[in-house]
């Protein structure tokens, strides 16, 4: 945008400038030639009254012809025009010069000037009252004496021309610098708000429409801020409401005969008041203060592990395949955590009983991907033509949130979530390792 403007003032100023200034050049070369054929012909008339009164007396001899000699002589010089006194009878004081048509039509008591053919211009001035005839004054003016002072004045015209285009410049590059630091830092803001920081607010600079647009992006986070706000609140209600029906499960999880399964029942009831409490620290602290990691196959294996007793229950082959060492990837353990759970409680929701799962987690490069696939019929195709992975989809009536979940995990991440039949389900999770 800056550039632009740049370039736009730039040809604006020039086309400007040479509507004008070539006019005034061509102007200021005429001015020159009028000026010196002004001074020629005041020459010219100065030497013809000076001379005039010597001529008309009918004065001879060697005085006479020496103040005639010496009136045309004094006008003659170093870069001055040729002056010359042609007489009647055809003798030439001063510069030499040829009696031609011009000077026969001068003698006829016209003064004029003319262009000769190998340029320059010509000043006549007939002498009257000659007693032997009439003497003509012959100024000749060269082309460099016609035009004398042009180029110094066409320098001086092309100086103020650039002076103007520069000063254009100047004055658009400086409204350019205005207009594209309002835009920037209008852009900064959105970015900002894009990243999730509802404080950041757009310094309404620039131009009144610039002005304008901030104030509108500054009322558009505040209400931004408002909606998240109000539905930050209604999670972490709807999340307290489930401590009461947890606790309930909790009491008679301890009142059951098996100790065995009244332990199995307690971890769960605990894990799910973890989730809760989870969701009401994550409702009221929604921005993160450092990018949590996680090991993608610690995690692998501790939930396979804690999903393996109801797996053989249903007599299903449970194997996992994790690398040994750490895999840090750039995702919240709990919402890593949260996504396996869901993944594997899909399969053992929706597949037959008697159905083998695998969970896998592998590196590409600087990807870590964990994919969870089962020996089942695969996934369904819907009549509506919705992907199962679609948010609130399901065909066995849930709430059709798992592998939405999955999804917006992985993308949140940076990485990336798909599905396919191999034959079974197979749904495949990329993650940025931590390192990458």
């Amino acid at each position: 945008m800056r550039r632009r403007l740049l370039l736009l003032t730039g040809a604006t100023t020039a086309l400007v400038l040479a509507a004008l200034l070539v006019p005034l050049t061509l102007l200021t070369r005429t001015h020159a030639a009028d000026r010196a054929t002004a001074e020629a012909t005041a020459r010219a008339q100065w030497v013809a009254s000076a001379v005039g009164p010597v001529l008309a007396g009918g004065a001879r001899g060697t005085a006479a012809a020496e103040q005639v000699k010496q009136t045309v002589r004094s006008v003659n010089g170093p870069g001055l025009p040729k002056a010359s006194l042609l007489l009647a009878d055809g003798t030439v004081v001063g510069t030499p010069a040829q009696v031609t048509d011009a000077v026969r039509l001068a003698r006829t008591g016209r003064a004029f000037t003319y262009e000769p053919p190998d340029g320059g211009r010509v000043v006549l001035v007939p002498v009257h009252g000659a007693a032997e005839g009439t003497a003509v004054v012959h100024v000749a003016l060269s082309q460099g004496q016609l035009h004398e002072g042009v180029v110094t004045s066409w320098l001086v015209l092309a100086g103020i021309g650039t002076g103007l285009v520069l000063l254009g410049l100047v004055l658009a590059d400086r409204l350019g610098a205005r207009l594209v630091g309002a835009t920037r830092s209008l852009a900064r803001t959105a970015d900002r708000l894009a990243a999730g920081d509802l404080t950041a607010r757009a310094e309404a600079v620039g131009p009144p429409e610039l002005r304008l647009i901030a104030g509108q992006l500054n009322e558009l986070a505040a209400r931004i801020d408002e909606l998240l706000t109000a539905e930050r609140e209604n999670a972490a209600d709807l999340a307290h409401r489930l401590r009461t029906p947890a606790a309930v499960l909790r009491l008679d999880a301890e009142t059951l005969r098996d100790p065995i399964e009244a332990e199995r029942i307690a971890a769960g009831v605990a894990a799910l008041e973890h989730g809760v409490d989870e969701v009401i620290r994550r409702a009221r602290h929604p921005l993160r203060e450092s990018e949590p990691t996680a090991d993608l196959p610690a995690i692998a294996r501790e939930r396979t592990a804690f999903w393996l007793p109801l797996a053989e229950d249903q007599d299903r082959a449970v194997e996992v395949d994790a690398p040994s060492g750490p895999l840090p990837v750039a995702v919240p353990p709990d919402e890593l955590t949260a996504t396996l759970d869901a993944l594997i409680g899909n399969v053992l929701d929706h597949t037959p009983q008697g159905t083998d799962f695998r969970v896998t987690v592998r590196t590409t490069g600087d990807t870590a991907q964990l994919l969870v696939e089962d020996e089942g019929p695969g996934f369904p195709f819907r009549d509506d033509g919705l992907h199962p992975a679609a948010r609130g989809t399901s065909g066995a009536g849930s709430t059709g949130l798992g592998l939405d979940i999955a999804r917006r995990t992985a993308q949140e991440a940076g990485g990336q979530f798909t599905t396919d039949n191999s034959p079974g389900a197979r749904v495949t999770l990329s993650f940025p390792t931590a390192a990458g």
